[in-house]
């Protein structure tokens, strides 16, 4: 199946404190398939080590051909040439990102908890809205809550949905067949002993078993 007809990946960084080694799994990861784009995810870094980060792995991300997104720091993404932001922010932040960076620069959003969080966030029109937490995937299965608003919102709405699987490679079956466009891994890929068969295993299931977005529509 060709991946761009079904849910595709979306990497999100660990809490790691070592560069060298966030880099080489981050590598590793990238090399075991397809890979939309990756979070770099800041987990508490100050703001100029996470800056120094998100400069060191742009150009990785990139040269695999995924989209690096930097979190929450617009600043940062300017000075790094990142493709683009996930911000967590209430939906007036949210607007005026949308308005000052795009369509140059992809606005990404989370943060949703409720039907009605998400429907405000999305009258803001940003590129995507993720269902679940930045570092909250250690269970081996994504969080009902996560999935029930992820179907909802791929039923419903066409701004593309992101969902956040579980620590479980398994999982992505599941949180793909919400609909959404994106399933989101951080756990399932970085705490496994090689990033790239994580990977390779992962767009395997995905193409077994997510649904295919052309049948769907037809």
């Amino acid at each position: 199946m060709n991946a761009e007809n079904r849910c595709r990946v979306f990497l999100i960084t660990p809490d790691w404190p070592d560069d060298d080694r966030l880099t080489a799994a981050l590598s590793a990861a990238l090399s075991g398939g397809d890979v939309a784009s990756v979070l770099v995810a800041a987990h508490g870094l100050a703001e100029d080590a996470y800056a120094a980060r998100l400069q060191l792995l742009t150009p990785l991300i990139q040269q695999a051909g995924a989209a690096a997104l930097a979190d929450t720091d617009t600043r940062a993404m300017g000075r790094t040439g990142a493709d683009g932001v996930h911000l967590a922010v209430a939906a007036p932040a949210l607007s005026d990102a949308v308005k000052r960076l795009s369509p140059g620069r992809i606005v990404g959003a989370g943060g949703a908890e409720t039907r009605h969080d998400a429907l405000e966030l999305g009258e803001a029109n940003p590129d995507y809205l993720l269902f679940g937490r930045i570092g909250a995937d250690k269970r081996p299965a994504a969080h009902p809550k996560n999935l029930d608003l992820a179907a909802w919102w791929a039923e419903f709405v066409e701004i593309p949905g992101v969902i956040l699987a579980g620590a479980e490679i398994g999982s992505v079956v599941e949180a793909a067949a919400t609909g959404a466009d994106f399933v989101a891994v951080g756990s399932a890929v970085f705490d496994h002993a090689d990033p790239a068969a994580a990977v390779a295993e992962i767009n395997a299931l995905l193409d077994a078993h997510a649904p295919h977005f052309a049948e769907a529509a037809g």
